[in-house]
């Protein structure tokens, strides 16, 4: 009920207020979103928090921007390690920068007389909010480590499941408590966007591009003789055809070597032969793995059980890997007492796939972000990233003929038992009932 306040109900009003807000306050009052300039009043202070807070947050938000628009090609960049720990410190450097230049202008706005006579509530408002989310950006990247390679996964498909009207909490669900208030946070930025002087974001001088060229006429002659000195036709109109050869000569070179890149950008590159067969049997090994995928969820939508393997395979030390009805990873060991134990391999905590290794503690290990589950229990260690177990699947045993030895739900019911020299040709499945009442 929460999530879904808080990541679906809340975000549907922020962007409608934003979106429908700032068109009726544009259209209304069109000379109130103004960015109300506070530099006649003082100066030395606003550059001083200006300057490190826009260079901080103009980056930071450029990346944000990638990793929702292009999350495979941001994946692919942060895959490399060097990469990715480059991308950290300077993601950590630019958020604490963008804090000092925060602190710099609230206190500048709240000790200065000049500006808090034209400081409003919503003012206040605004700088706690920035300070805030600024905050939690800062602690996220200090205490959630390698924040910028599972943000593609998590928060990027939350953003565009918003975005397409199909609204999917699953992906953040399991985040941890900072990353959820960092988001609750931007929603509520976007929320008071409309009613602050925020406005003036989206006021941008299109008609610039288009209006008349303005001619500037000094109005004081003799003080702009004094200082540029008398103006010289012949030299001006010299100047200007030099400065235009210049500019032809430059460009002419320019395109002449940014051609053939301009050419292959918009046309594509010239692949060889070898080149096309391997492009073309990447493209037929993706397709393979699809085809497969899709044979898996028919087979599980039209068999009652699936085979996991023979009783007698199964290891106590090794897990063996299988897919289950929901088409997630699962492990089945032995058990202590000679039965199967089923066990899902999705880590709660950000949907890792577990190893199939038992550890001497009888424990294994989600490798993504060192969190060790217990075999019997399905409990993470106690300062283990994930907080929920892992949980346990029910499982049913079969002759070779078909016939039901024993079977065990979720909860850890038993039924049933194997009979002495029958566990040679015992089959382990699992069945779709017991996981539809799972």
């Amino acid at each position: 009920m929460t999530d879904s306040l808080l990541f679906v109900a809340l975000p549907y009003l922020a962007l409608f207020v934003c979106i429908f807000g700032s068109i009726y306050r544009i259209r209304t009052e069109p000379f109130s979103y103004s960015s109300l300039s506070s530099q006649f009043l003082e100066s030395r202070g606003l550059m001083w928090g200006s300057l490190p807070w826009h260079i901080g947050i103009t980056i930071i938000l450029l990346a944000h921007i990638v990793a929702f628009l292009v999350p495979g090609l941001w994946q692919s960049l942060i895959s490399h390690h060097a990469l990715l720990m480059t991308v950290e410190a300077i993601g950590l450097g630019l958020a604490f920068l963008c804090l000092l230049g925060l602190i710099v202008l609230a206190i500048r706005r709240l000790t200065s007389a000049k500006i808090q006579a034209v400081t409003s509530t919503m003012d206040l408002v605004v700088i706690f909010l920035l300070l805030l989310q600024v905050g939690l950006g800062a602690a996220i990247a200090a205490q959630c480590k390698w924040g910028s390679a599972w943000c593609s996964g998590t928060t990027t498909p939350y953003l565009w499941s918003i975005l397409t009207f199909q609204p999917d909490t699953s992906h953040i669900s399991d985040l941890p408590v900072l990353v959820k208030a960092h988001i609750v946070s931007a929603w509520l930025f976007l929320l008071v966007i409309p009613f602050s002087r925020l406005l003036h974001m989206f006021a941008v001088p299109l008609e610039y591009l288009v209006r008349p060229p303005q001619n500037v006429v000094w109005t004081n002659p003799r003080r702009f003789e004094a200082e540029q000195g008398p103006l010289v036709v012949e030299q001006a109109r010299r100047y200007f055809v030099q400065g235009f050869l210049g500019i032809a000569v430059g460009g002419f070179l320019l395109s002449v070597g940014t051609f053939g890149k301009i050419f292959s950008f918009f046309f594509g590159p010239r692949l060889s032969r070898k080149e096309e067969t391997e492009l073309m049997e990447l493209r037929l090994t993706r397709l393979q793995s699809t085809v497969g995928q899709r044979k898996l969820e028919l087979e599980r939508q039209a068999a009652n059980y699936i085979l996991v393997g023979l009783l007698h395979e199964l290891s106590a030390e090794s897990g063996k890997y299988f897919i289950d009805y929901k088409m997630q990873p699962a492990i089945a060991f032995k058990g202590k007492d000679g039965l199967p134990l089923l066990i899902s391999a999705k880590c709660t905590h950000l949907g890792c796939t577990v190893g199939n290794k038992v550890d001497g503690q009888g424990k294994i290990l989600c490798p993504c972000h060192v969190s060790y589950f217990d075999v019997e229990s399905g409990q993470p260690n106690a300062d283990a990233p994930a907080k929920a177990p892992l949980p346990h699947l029910g499982w049913v045993i079969m002759d070779e003929r078909g016939k039901v030895l024993a079977s065990r739900t979720a909860g850890g019911e038993t039924t049933g038992a194997i009979a002495s020299g029958a566990e040679a040709t015992a089959r382990v499945y699992i069945a779709k009932s017991s996981e539809e009442g799972a």
